[in-house]
C-alpha cells in the first residue's frame, strides 16, 4: 500500500522527542525519508534508530552556519526537501517582572530567530524545485495571552505572522507554509508548566473541553496531512488542534 509521502525529503528541526519525533516517526512510515535536526544528540540518535528511513544531524537552530550545512547535508545526500517543519522550541515560565533580559532572548533566538533562518535558508530552496511544504509549529499562545509566558508567548505570535509573510513570498513559486497552533500535548516541554509541576493538571483538564491532553501522534497526523498532497491548496492558514480549548474557555 502506497504511502502519503512516498518519495518525499522531509526535515524537522527539534525532532530528537517528543512532537518532532512523532512527526518524524509518522512520516518515516508514510514512505518519506526524514532527516531530523537537535541540539539532543543522545535522544536523537535513539529516535533515528528507529527506522532505516530517518538520519540525525546535530543542529543548532540559532546559527546560520549549521543551517547552511544542514541543508548542503541534506541536498547532497538527498538531492531535494519537499517538507520542512519548524519544530524546534523551547518554553520558560515566568512573571514579566521576574523574567531575565538573558532569558527572553534566548526563547526568541530559539523559538523565534531559529524559524526565521529556516524559512531563509529552507525557502529558497523550495521555490528554486517549484514545489513543498513548511509547516511552521506556533502554539495556542500564538493566538492568545496568558499570565507568566511572555517570551514564548511574543516568539509563537511572530512565527504566526511571519508564517503570513513567507506564504506571501513562497506562494508563486509553488510552496505552501501554513502553521500549526497546538494545544496542551502529551510531551516533555509539558511537564514544564508550573501547573503540571505542582501536581494541578487537573486544572487544566478542566479547560479542555475535549476532557484530555493530546498525544504528540495527533499532532503529527496533522502534520503530515500538510506536508501531503492531501493539502496542496492549503496556504497561509493557522491550523488550531487543542480539544477546543481556546475556543471553550
Amino acid at each position: 500500500m502506497a504511502g502519503r509521502l512516498d518519495g518525499k525529503t522531509a526535515l524537522i528541526t527539534g525532532g530528537a522527542r517528543g512532537q518532532g519525533a512523532a512527526e518524524a516517526m509518522l512520516f518515516a512510515a508514510e514512505g518519506a525519508t526524514v532527516v531530523i535536526t537537535d541540539v539532543l544528540d543522545s535522544d536523537g540518535e535513539s529516535t533515528a534508530s528507529s527506522s532505516d528511513s530517518i538520519r540525525y544531524l546535530h543542529h543548532d537552530v540559532t546559527s546560520e552556519d549549521e543551517w547552511t550545512a544542514v541543508v548542503q547535508d541534506v541536498l547532497e545526500d538527498y538531492g531535494k526537501i519537499d517538507a520542512f517543519i519548524n519544530n524546534a522550541g523551547i518554553y520558560r515560565s515566568r512573571p514579566i517582572a521576574e523574567t531575565s533580559v538573558e532569558e527572553y532572548k534566548l526563547v526568541i533566538e530559539i523559538n523565534q530567530v531559529g524559524v526565521f533562518l529556516g524559512l531563509k535558508h529552507v525557502g529558497p530552496v523550495m521555490c528554486e524545485a517549484g514545489s513543498g511544504s513548511i509547516i511552521n509549529i506556533s502554539s495556542i499562545a500564538g493566538m492568545r495571552g496568558g499570565a507568566g509566558s511572555l517570551s514564548y508567548t511574543a516568539s509563537k505570535w511572530a512565527v504566526r505572522g511571519m508564517t503570513k509573510v513567507a506564504m506571501s513570498e513562497f506562494a508563486p513559486s509553488g510552496v505552501r507554509v501554513n502553521s500549526i497552533h497546538p494545544g496542551l500535548i502529551e510531551t516533555p516541554m509539558l511537564q514544564q508548566l508550573p501547573i503540571i509541576e505542582q501536581g494541578r493538571g487537573d486544572v487544566l483538564m478542566q479547560r479542555i473541553p475535549y476532557g484530555r491532553f493530546a498525544e504528540a501522534e495527533e499532532v503529527a497526523k496533522l502534520a503530515l496531512f500538510l506536508a501531503s498532497d492531501d493539502s496542496e491548496y492549503m496556504n497561509g492558514t493557522e491550523f488550531i488542534i487543542d480539544g477546543g480549548m481556546i475556543q471553550g474557555i
